[in-house]
This record gives C-alpha cells, structure tokens and sequence, in this order.
C-alpha cells in the first residue's frame, strides 16, 4: 500500500476529533470571553448548531471544564440550563520582578484573585533571585490553600530580554547577574511547573490593552520609566515584539554624546536610560541643588510643592522624556501613549512641561494618558499572558482523557 493510498483514510478518521476539539475550544473561549450562557445562546454566537453545541458541551463537563450554573427562566418553554467555563480547572502565577519589588499574584483561569504578595527584592545575585521567586511562590500558594505543583502555569515580568534560542536574559543592566547562563533552567527546576520570561514593559502594555486604559485602542505605546526605560508596543491590536523580541528596549537610544561605563559586574545602560530613568532624576535635583541622599520620589514631591531645585530636575526631566516622546511619534505614530513605572506614573507632575518641550521637537501633538493599573500593570499583564497558556494546555490535558 503506498503512503498516498493510507493517507485518505487516516485523514478522514482524524477529522472528525479535531474539529470536535475545534468546536469545544471555542465554546470554551466564548464562557470565559463572555460568561455564562445557554445552550441556544451558544449556538447563535458561534454560529455552530445546536446539536453541535449540545454535544461539545457535554464533552466539556466530563473534562471538567465547564460547570452547570443554575437554570434560566425563559418567557416560553421549561427553563434552560445555564453553563460556564469552570475557572478552578487550573491556577496561574503571575511574577513582577523588579529592582526594589518582588509583586506576585495568583488568580485561577478567569482571573480571579487568589492571592498576592509583595516582597522587598534584597537579592545580591540571581541565585539569590530564583530562590527569593521561589519562595514568594511558596508563601503565596500556602496563602491560597495550594501546592506549588498545583499551578498550573507561571509567567515572570523581568527586564531585559529573553532569548528562547540561548535561554538566557540580554539587556537587563539593573538586575545584576540576570543574564547569566542557566538562570531559566534555574527558574525551572526551583518552581517546578510550567514557566514563561517575559519583558516588563510588553506585559504592562499587554495589561493595559486587556484591563485598563488601552481596552479599546489598537495602536498605542506603553512607556515605561522608573529603574529603567521600555517600551511596549501595541500595533494593529498585537503586541510587537520585533525579530528577536527587543522592539522597545528603548534605553538604548542615542542620547547625548558620552556613554556612562559599565557598572562592576553589570552589562552597560543605555544612552537614554542613563538620562531618563529615576537616578537621572536624583542626580539632576542634586546638581541643581537639593541635599543629599534623595530618590526620585522625593524630588517630585518637592516640585509639587514649588521648590526651585526640584523644579529644575523637572524641567531636565521633562526635557528627556519630550525627546523620547518625539521618537515614539516619528516611528509610530500611536492613537495614544500610556505612561507607567515609577517615574511614569508622575504624568500628572510632568505632562505640562513635557509637552511645552515637546513643541521644540515635533510638530505632532501626542494624546497622553496615565496607565490605569499603577505597580500592577506588569503581573497583571503576566496574569493575562499565563491565563491564555494555562487555558490551552489544561485543555489540552483533559480533552485528551475523555
């Protein structure tokens, strides 16, 4: 028999499995986008039949992912059953790490709350920090009444980004030691579930697109400045990652005419970062006059209450970032830019002069707005991706066993 003559029938018995799987995906899909329905409701959303959805239904609550949820009363005829996807199917871990903050949030796959922690990073080295996430994840399922291995999936916020060909971590000049070799087999082997790496910035803006400002915008920019400076890029609805996933890195944008040299034991910063980030901010308050030690925090709250020198920094500040902003709209012309981080999220302080220094270099006119979701926009957006890959692969697992 040649490979042609068995190809017809083996093609005409996988068919069938593969679009029932088709059709309870996307019924699956509907429950979790638009929660509870019946039957019919089903049927004329998805344009499939109502036997089909009858049986694909009932394939899903045996795989236990979709749960009756009461009965709805009708004008006409016997009350229907109403049914849901069942969001205790699995459980996803979402990790923020930053340079002072370790921020964790556990939810189940609808996004519901489980727990959260904030942990203050005190890690010296990135063995340090894969036992520090290993903890937090520890101390966070024990709050939520699980087992670790009960999650089912955990995506981690980081700077920098990841290279799945290597598994290692570039351009991520504030965590020291996180571009080291084995740190994802160390992530790995510590947490002992599924992990995803992902870049801070790409998952505030993914947060933003999915639960806050940016709901409804297709095309806009998450700006990103507190420890470092990112972008994340939202074109014609998808997040932009570019060839090898740096479309964004945007600290390393030519600023100036000098290169600050490497920090012992740390990659270089960039141009722009060296001039954006919260420590430009400390070191252009002190050049102007304000005592010593001071973080960015302080410098904006001193500009709120009038003080020249921190008015300065403000100015200096502003300046920068208006340059930042010119390069945005040249390249990408967004319907909006969203702000976030430390430093971002000071919009309200920095708005006025920024856009006064921004008439110097373009003659576009931005739409501005503060992200919504504050310190959280980086888990949240890990919460968004994981749920997405926890979804696929709890069903999967259970669609197989039935």
């Amino acid at each position: 028999m040649t490979l042609s003559e068995q190809s017809g029938p083996l093609s005409a018995a996988v068919a069938p499995s593969l679009l029932r799987e088709m059709n309870q995906r996307l019924l699956l899909d509907r429950l979790f986008a638009e929660g509870p329905a019946i039957r019919p409701q089903l049927a004329r959303a998805t344009g499939l039949s109502l036997p089909t959805v009858i049986a694909a239904v009932a394939g899903l609550e045996r795989a236990g992912l979709v749960r009756a949820a009461g009965r709805l009363e009708l004008p006409h005829g016997r009350p229907a059953e109403t049914y849901e996807a069942d969001p205790t199917s699995g459980t996803v871990a979402g990790v923020d790490i930053g340079h002072d903050w370790l921020r964790l949030l556990i939810t189940d796959l609808a996004g519901n709350r489980l727990t959260r922690l904030d942990v203050r990073n005190t890690a010296s080295n990135a063995r340090s920090v894969v036992e520090l996430v290993r903890t937090a994840v520890s101390e966070a399922s024990a709050q939520a009444e699980i087992e670790p291995s009960a999650i089912t999936h955990t995506v981690i916020g980081s700077p920098g980004v990841y290279d799945p060909r290597t598994r290692r971590i570039q351009y991520a000049a504030n965590l020291r030691g996180w571009q080291r070799a084995g740190l994802t087999e160390a992530l790995t082997e510590s947490l002992g579930i599924g992990l995803t790496i992902d870049n801070d910035a790409n998952l505030a803006a993914l947060a933003e697109h999915t639960y806050g400002t940016a709901r409804h915008i297709d095309n806009f920019v998450y700006v990103m400045i507190g420890t470092g400076v990112g972008l994340g890029l939202v074109l014609d609805g998808r997040l932009y990652r570019g060839a090898r996933g740096a479309a964004g890195e945007a600290g390393y944008l030519p600023f100036g005419h000098s290169i600050q040299p490497a920090r012992p034991g740390q990659i270089p910063r960039g141009m722009l970062e060296e001039n954006l980030a919260a420590d430009a901010v400390v070191r252009y308050a002190r050049e102007a006059g304000m005592p010593a030690p001071l973080t960015a925090e302080e410098v904006f709250a001193a500009a709120d209450q009038g003080v020249p020198a921190a008015l300065t920094a403000l100015r200096q500040e502003a300046d920068r970032l208006a340059q930042l902003t010119a390069t945005v709209l040249a390249l990408f012309d967004p319907e909006l830019i969203v702000f976030g981080g430390g430093i971002g999220q000071n919009l309200g302080v920095l708005e006025s002069e920024t856009r006064a220094a921004l008439k110097r270099y373009t003659p576009m006119t931005p739409k501005f707005a503060l992200g919504e979701l504050g310190r959280e926009a980086v888990v949240l957006g890990a919460i968004a991706r994981g749920t997405n890959i926890a979804r696929e692969q709890v069903f999967k697992e259970r669609i197989e066993r039935v």
